[in-house]
């Protein structure tokens, strides 16, 4: 059993996860430094720590990955964040552009019956008020078959379920145009080029979105 984890710590086994979630090669040291806006020498040294304590494979010149402590260990804190992020908007009454950096705070806060308690009295969500899927106290994820706006084609409709981009100045745009999670869209039209759509809702309402908007909305796609 690894003693407990410094924040800054914490932080890179969780930039590394979501780094090399979709990426096998692993997540160099410039790509961890520009994800935690630190310097590249200052990563070297932490990814030797990290390895030190069986937490990632680390070679220099290449990728890093995780070991499978390490994934897990990114997994509890990735589910800690998000069980805050839940806790701030349904209890606390946040708005969901308002959580992110306080659940940063929250998430350090490592205390295993705490946060199975915090899990049961929120009801055991399955996702945060962003879409984005809770780990089990295990590791698990739920299934899911969403895929990103962009690449429904003209004709096809689904549900908006989770937002890729969390940076308050989307969210505040997305409540604007009130174009929310859970809201039935359907594509009306392309535009080969800028790649952005028009998009209609299920009270006949339209809205163009750009490239950048549809590139960071996740779907459930209707059969």
């Amino acid at each position: 059993m690894h003693a407990r984890l410094s924040s800054t710590e914490e932080n890179y086994l969780k930039a590394i996860y979501k780094l090399t979630e979709h990426d096998v090669q692993g997540a160099s040291t410039n790509a961890i430094a520009d994800q935690l806006q630190t310097r590249a020498a200052s990563v070297t040294d932490m990814l030797k720590k990290l390895a030190a304590k069986l937490l990632v494979d680390y070679k220099k010149y290449q990728g890093v990955t995780l070991t499978e402590q390490g994934r897990l260990t990114a997994l509890s804190i990735i589910r800690r964040h998000r069980l805050w992020e839940v806790f701030l908007v349904q209890k606390l009454h946040f708005g969901w552009d308002e959580i992110h950096d306080i659940a940063e705070e929250l998430e350090h806060v490592s205390e295993p019956k705490l946060i199975q308690r915090l899990d049961d009295f929120l009801g055991n969500p399955t996702a945060d008020p962003h879409g984005d899927l809770i780990p089990s106290a295990h590791g698990e994820l739920p299934e899911t078959d969403q895929i990103l706006l962009n690449r429904l084609q003209v004709g096809d409709s689904g549900m908006i379920i989770a937002v890729f981009e969390h940076d308050p100045k989307f969210l505040q745009y997305l409540d604007e145009v009130n174009l929310n999670l859970g809201k039935q869209i359907g594509v009306v039209k392309r535009v080969d080029f800028d790649d952005s759509m028009t998009i209609r809702f299920a009270d006949g309402r339209e809205l163009v979105v750009s490239k950048l908007v549809s590139s960071s909305i996740f779907v459930q796609k209707h059969a």
